[in-house]
């Protein structure tokens, strides 16, 4: 159901938006949660540093595309807002084509060069077969994921982000239990669970295109409006390419982290592959917020409504706040706990990533105020901005990583990340007061 925010209360939609959000993504990290879970817990912890290897390289690609329709969603957005459903329609179709395309050439070029990026990391030589295997079978199903993530984004753009949690949420579903049923019951190993995943990613495309397609006259695009139009491929391109170059960045930056990690050994590599799956989950809601708020943001926009863009600025932040504090609380009391899930009996494996989690959960914070700000500036269409300051911090948790965490271990890592959002948020900081008092003036 289509939601207009362009009225009525500003917190209540704002959250109403956001918790489908978080409970979509949170069903979507299911896909390597589990994989992570069930290789660890019944193949082994070579088979679970395997997958660990691979994900930075299959999270990269992934969200080039998923970074794509974030970027198309912002422009639906607007022109929801400003009540242009004729170009709504047809911006859908140009994505739609010209992201089928892009998204294509992706699955080829990783099918042949899985070895080689695998190798650029250091995955150590008898991880290599395995984790490149992974990575072929899971970027096969990438042209799904687009498709899931476009029409998702089209429906989030007009207000609806509980239609497509319905969809995620079966696949997960259907994903936890294909898993198991190919690795644990088949006893095909890291090729089950790629496979596993493979399969939920295509169902999810499946479902949701379907719906939008059947039952959403207003965001089907005719068959005139699938050929891509110059002017809105031309801002599509322009929004689209900075998403997808920070989604970039950021698993770019990961991907050299991992590089890190796979010369300190495979317990490392295990623990590390574990805590990333709780990263990945204490981060999805900030994520969430910060997509609501540009959501609201950009439909207000479009209907030339700053006061209520103020008033969604301040939620945001409110939002964030009270988020952050209940996750720290959670994961210093179940640190222990969580990583026992993802490995049985390696008391060296937990402890790690115990210790990691607990400095962790303190540090959350600053990712919360990152993404506050990330979510005003693709609000206001400024997606430089974001890029810039993904980059920014990437490039300081990187350099950070390879200086402590030789030295620290796994908890190198964590004060290396800190060290990157302290950067991020020195840049950022001072372009949001600049912004802001220009916009006041």
């Amino acid at each position: 159901m289509a939601t207009d925010m362009t009225k009525g209360p500003v917190v209540r939609p704002l959250v109403r938006f956001t918790l489908p959000l978080v409970l979509a993504n949170v069903f979507q990290l299911t896909y390597n949660a589990a994989d992570a879970i069930i290789v660890g817990r019944f193949v082994g912890k070579e088979a679970l540093a395997a997958v660990g290897a691979a994900g930075p390289v299959v999270n990269i690609i992934t969200f080039l595309v998923v970074g794509a329709c974030l970027g198309a969603g912002v422009l639906m957005s607007e022109f929801f807002g400003a009540q242009d459903r004729e170009t709504l329609r047809c911006e859908i179709g140009t994505s739609l084509t010209a992201g089928l395309a892009f998204t294509i050439a992706l699955v080829l070029g990783c099918g042949l060069l899985a070895h080689p990026l695998l190798s650029l990391t250091r995955v150590p030589e008898d991880l290599l077969p395995s984790a490149a295997l992974y990575l072929q079978i899971v970027c096969a199903a990438l042209p799904f994921t687009f498709l899931y993530n476009l029409f998702a984004s089209a429906l989030r753009a007009v207000g609806d982000s509980r239609t497509p949690l319905f969809f995620v949420a079966a696949s997960a579903c259907a994903n936890i239990i294909v898993d198991y049923v190919f690795v644990v019951v088949l006893d095909w190993g890291v090729q089950g669970a790629a496979l596993a995943t493979a399969l939920a990613m295509t169902f999810s495309g499946v479902l949701c295109t379907g719906y939008v397609w059947f039952r959403i006259p207003l965001l089907r695009p005719g068959w005139s409006q699938l050929r891509p139009r110059s002017d809105l491929l031309h801002r599509t391109i322009g929004y689209s390419w900075v998403t997808a170059m920070q989604q970039a960045a950021l698993y770019i930056g990961k991907l050299l982290v991992q590089s890190c990690v796979n010369t300190l050994g495979v317990d490392t590599i295990a623990a590390f592959n574990a805590v990333n799956r709780v990263d990945d989950f204490a981060y999805t809601p900030q994520q969430n917020i910060a997509h609501a708020m540009t959501t609201f943001l950009a439909q207000n926009r479009g209907a030339g409504k700053k006061d209520r863009m103020e008033q969604g600025f301040r939620a945001g932040a409110l939002l964030e706040v009270v988020y952050w504090a209940a996750l720290a609380v959670v994961v210093l009391l179940s640190a222990r706990g969580i990583m026992s899930l993802f490995v049985d009996g390696d008391e060296t494996v937990v402890d790690m990533g115990t210790s990691y989690l607990h400095w962790m959960a303190l540090l959350y914070l600053m990712p919360a105020c990152t993404n506050w700000i990330q979510g005003y500036f693709r609000g206001l269409g400024d997606l430089k901005v974001t890029l810039i300051s993904t980059s920014v911090q990437m490039l300081g948790r990187v350099s950070f990583t390879f200086i402590l965490a030789p030295h620290f271990g796994i908890e190198g890592i964590a004060f290396a990340q800190m060290g990157g959002w302290i950067v991020m948020l020195a840049y950022e900081v001072p372009v949001l007061l600049r912004t802001r008092r220009k916009m006041k003036a």
